[in-house]
């Protein structure tokens, strides 16, 4: 994946792979809806969705709207001929989702895993998992098509390797794309997952009342064993210059414990609010917890320190939230991640921008949790890899 923003891809809409978008992005449902978007001649129009249902890109699917006339013959993507698998990794944790190239979720699931085991193992595990759900939930023939991931670290987006990621011997420098591509064959996409939870959610809520405007910005929060952050804007997901937009792990928190950060400095957002860091101080004030789930789970029982721990996470990730507010002015922040399911956390969060951000950022700003929830990873991967499955060019030459 390279540029700084991924906005919708066809630049081209008068060749083959711009046309498949116009399907895809639900601008266009027949072959007179085509012509008006390209400009097109009927005959042409014609012969190029011919050549996109003989490649099994798209398929007639009955009668579509009349805007005067005979009905036209509806025009949708081929969700039968293929299905494509996506991956949320975290780090001890990953959950898989099956999508048909429509991109309709047909299955998912969560499995423990060890993202510290090292990517020849873990590889190897997302490509068996993935041939497993297609084997178990797809349709007689059908065949895995490609694979998108989520990492829970950064990825340069003009590369496609990962950088210094905290907590993962092995990775660093690695081409995640590429080392699986090569093991499987299939078309794999690798972004950075609060990107993609970003636009998991983005798409999640695209047909829904609170659907972002054309033009609005969407910034998520993944809160979870760490802190990262995600941002949509124009319809697309923004990386910035080589894929760190939005990485607000290691910003310092003025007034934080000095506590040390994988990172090799002291105060940063993901030591002093992160998960893994409420489950250490926890069990430094002698209270047994394995994981996050257990300090959400204390503090639905109203667990004193486990509430209070909570709060003050949230109100540090607000803090750092709060200069973000300012200077994007967003539509709409939302809070995903473990520590988006915990009352005490999200309340610490709203508390925090409401006192640090000007009303004027506060008057129209949508602050709420996500609504893709636990799906809005695999959404996003899922999206990612049908976008580069069906790049345009890829569909062009396949066309030709």
């Amino acid at each position: 994946m390279s540029g700084t923003h991924t906005a919708a891809p066809g630049n081209a809409p008068a060749t083959p792979g711009g046309i498949l978008h116009l399907v895809r992005s639900g601008r266009a449902g027949s072959r007179a809806d085509i012509a008006r978007h390209t400009g097109l001649s009927p005959s042409t129009v014609a012969q190029r969705v011919d050549a996109l249902l003989s490649a099994g890109f798209l398929r007639e699917a009955g009668e579509g709207v009349s805007h005067g006339g005979r009905r036209p013959r509806a025009l949708e993507v081929d969700a039968g001929s293929g299905v494509v698998a996506a991956a949320d990794l975290g780090s001890h944790h990953a959950t898989f989702g099956l999508f048909d190239l429509s991109g309709r979720l047909l299955a998912s699931r969560t499995a423990a895993m060890d993202i510290g085991s090292g990517p020849d193992r873990v590889l190897a595990w997302i490509a068996a998992s993935a041939e497993e759900l297609r084997a178990m939930h797809g349709a007689p023939g059908q065949e895995l098509r490609g694979i998108g991931i989520g990492m829970p670290g950064p990825v340069d987006s003009s590369t496609g390797r990962m950088v210094s990621p905290s907590r993962m011997p092995g990775w660093n420098g690695l081409d995640v794309a590429a080392a699986l591509a090569s093991r499987t064959g299939l078309t794999v996409a690798v972004d950075n997952d609060a990107n993609l939870m970003a636009l998991g959610e983005f798409d999640a809520t695209a047909h829904t009342p609170d659907a972002l405007t054309a033009d609005g910005q969407l910034v998520f929060v993944k809160a979870g064993s760490s802190i990262g952050c995600g941002i949509v804007a124009f319809g697309g997901v923004y990386r910035g210059h080589h894929g760190m937009a939005g990485d607000i792990s290691h910003v310092t928190v003025p007034g934080a414990p000095d506590v040390l950060c994988s990172c090799g400095r002291v105060g940063c957002l993901d030591a002093v609010a992160g998960g893994a860091a409420i489950v250490q101080a926890l069990r430094r004030a002698g209270v047994e917890v394995a994981d996050t789930r257990d300090v959400l789970a204390l503090a639905r029982d109203a667990h004193p320190l486990a509430t209070l721990m909570l709060r003050e996470a949230g109100l540090r990730t607000g803090g750092v939230l709060a200069t973000i507010m300012n200077f994007f002015n967003p539509q709409r922040l939302v809070l995903g991640g473990i520590l988006g399911e915990a009352e005490a956390f999200v309340a610490g969060v709203r508390s925090a921008i409401y006192s640090d951000c000007l009303p004027m950022i506060t008057d129209q700003l949508d602050i709420g949790v996500s609504a893709a929830k636990q799906e809005a990873g695999i959404r996003g991967a899922g999206r990612l890899v049908l976008d580069a499955l069906f790049d345009p060019a890829q569909v062009d030459r396949a066309v030709r």
